[in-house]
């Protein structure tokens, strides 16, 4: 049911976002704060890796294969060869998506930075822009997205990918055009004016669409910034009726809270587990318990798993894909005590179908916990407890390893996991060095194009 967008509703998310517009078109590399910018340097080294993970997996080289893109300037990292613009923009953020294993933020609520980074790179390749703008551009992208997720509450069922994130693509991509502050504020609002509605059940049922609601969002921030370009965009407060009233509840107080102190990219989550992030306590609680575990796990009789209401759903305990096995806490938890990882090789076939997986994961039973939902959005936290030859053995963890707040993942953790995944050195320290040099080179585009 679409609720009636107030007057007010809608003046306020106006001068929020020209407030937010006049920030992006002024903010410089120079002056984000030195541990923002080492974060931010840290989500590009993250994102770029797994961008390359994920377009060497077989479905993204058949979904490069089927798209027959022209070639052009911005790199498909992973693939072999440069594109369009929004080809790449389109490629490169399914890639970064496609085994769960992109950077996250738990108060946004999703995945700020897949929402339009790959965009931003591809028309930085485009422009030839130098690197102090293009790194002003990836924060602006990654903190206006990061406050539009504060800002929209989605309604059960709904998934955050490609609804509140495309205005941060538009920004990300209008400050990389040099816009001005009516400029920025005019793409921010017609990105907020772009969502997708996608649903829960579609990551649950394995549907790939919930890749593809990723490469919209960022082909859609390129278009709200080139209508900004172009004059033909306005900033209206879109947001109050589009995030608002059509797909949830909008509150425009957060697009400008604590705005140009709070760095919303010093808060979010690096992964470990290749799975959804409402997974991971539950990956790291099996874990700490598997030693003092039977090493057969068909001894294993019950494993309980409690968590919060916002993984609730991903109870089920049969899965016929990749994608599927991904967003189940069942498969999991039993891949997590099988293997003793859930690395991305875990979910592939013929791994993801291993019996001993299948049937321990027939006996691992979710459950909301009223206390561990009363610690949201500060904690994400899971309980769980294995029943065993008679005994119980039981872990509870406030929040996954690689959050920001618990346990967070070092350059050298995240070169670790990437090195791992890739198994390919040259690859992690091309990665490593166009992470890190990005910001001081005059011209990206060369920088960029050693990754193809």
């Amino acid at each position: 049911m679409t609720v009636p967008t107030t007057a007010a509703a809608q003046r306020d998310a106006r001068e929020a976002t020209d407030v937010l517009g006049a920030w992006a078109a002024g903010l410089e590399w120079a002056d984000v704060p030195a541990d923002a910018q080492e974060r931010m340097r840290l989500v590009l080294l993250d994102s770029l890796g797994v961008t390359v993970l994920g377009a060497r997996q077989a479905e993204q080289r058949a979904l490069v294969t089927a798209w027959r893109p022209a070639d052009g300037p911005a790199p498909l990292p992973g693939a072999g060869r440069c594109t369009t613009v929004e080809a790449a923009a389109w490629l490169n953020a399914a890639a970064l998506v496609r085994l769960e294993l992109d950077e996250g933020h738990k108060f946004a609520k999703g995945h700020p930075g897949a929402h339009g980074l790959p965009a931003v790179l591809a028309l930085a390749a485009d422009l030839r822009a130098t690197g102090p703008d293009t790194a002003a551009a990836l924060v602006v992208a990654y903190e206006v997205a990061a406050r539009f997720g504060r800002a929209t509450s989605l309604p059960p069922g709904a998934h955050p990918h490609g609804s509140w994130g495309v205005a941060g693509a538009a920004a990300g991509c209008a400050r990389l055009l040099g816009l001005s502050s009516a400029g920025l504020a005019a793409a921010i609002d017609t990105g907020a004016g772009l969502p997708v509605a996608g649903s829960f059940a579609s990551a649950l049922d394995g549907n790939p669409v919930r890749d593809a609601w990723m490469g919209a969002s960022n082909v859609s921030g390129l278009v709200a910034a080139r209508m900004a370009s172009a004059g033909v965009a306005r900033n209206t407060g879109t947001a109050a009726s589009s995030l608002g009233g059509v797909l949830g509840t909008f509150d425009a107080a957060p697009l400008t809270a604590e705005l140009g102190t709070r760095w919303d990219v010093r808060h979010g989550y690096f992964k470990r587990h290749a799975s959804c992030s409402f997974t991971h306590p539950v990956a790291d609680a099996v874990l700490a318990l598997r030693p003092e575990l039977p090493g057969d796990v068909g001894e294993v009789e019950e494993i309980l798993v409690e968590t919060h209401s916002l993984g609730a759903a991903l109870d089920r305990t049969t899965w016929d894909s990749r994608l599927a096995a991904l967003f189940s806490t069942p498969f999991v938890a039993a891949a997590a005590l099988v293997h003793g990882h859930v690395g991305p090789d875990v979910s592939a076939q013929p791994v993801r179908d291993d019996p001993r997986v299948r049937e321990l994961a027939a006996r691992v039973t979710v459950r909301v916990a009223a206390d561990l939902d009363a610690r949201l959005p500060h904690e994400r936290a899971a309980r769980v407890t294995v029943r065993s030859g008679g005994r119980a053995h039981g872990c509870e963890v406030p929040n996954p390893i690689g959050d920001a707040a618990h346990h967070p993942l070092s350059e050298a953790d995240v070169l670790g996991l990437l090195s791992d995944w890739l198994a390919d050195d040259a690859t992690v320290a091309a990665v490593r060095d166009v992470a890190t040099g990005l910001p001081a080179v005059p011209d990206v585009r060369p920088l960029l194009q050693r990754l193809v």
